[in-house]
């Protein structure tokens, strides 16, 4: 479970036997809710954010810290996909100490 980004207590992460499309998991305690990123000609086009099956949503400012994240860093999720799971590279989790604007 190869965790990616750390932003003011939301742990950003994939799940090691995951599936397409490219999504990433926002976690805040117990709770979670999932951000897929659809990709046109190389390029993300959309993001998707939803709830996960089984879980409590993550709460209001814990869900616009991680949409936050997941905007701003949309392109650099995109390869660290393709780097754990195509690759098989190792992915270094960051963590964010700036406020993402």
């Amino acid at each position: 479970m190869p965790k990616i980004y750390e932003y003011f207590g939301i742990i950003v992460l994939f799940y090691s036997n995951e599936h397409e499309p490219v999504h990433v998991h926002g976690k805040y305690h117990e709770m979670e809710s999932k951000a897929e990123l659809i990709i046109a000609k190389g390029k993300v086009v959309e993001i998707r954010f939803s709830p996960v099956k089984g879980k409590k949503p993550l709460p209001q400012t814990q869900f616009k810290n991680f949409q936050a994240v997941v905007k701003h860093y949309a392109e650099d999720i995109v390869q660290k996909w393709i780097d754990y799971f195509v690759l098989h590279k190792p992915v270094q989790p960051e963590k964010i100490i700036r406020k993402i604007r």
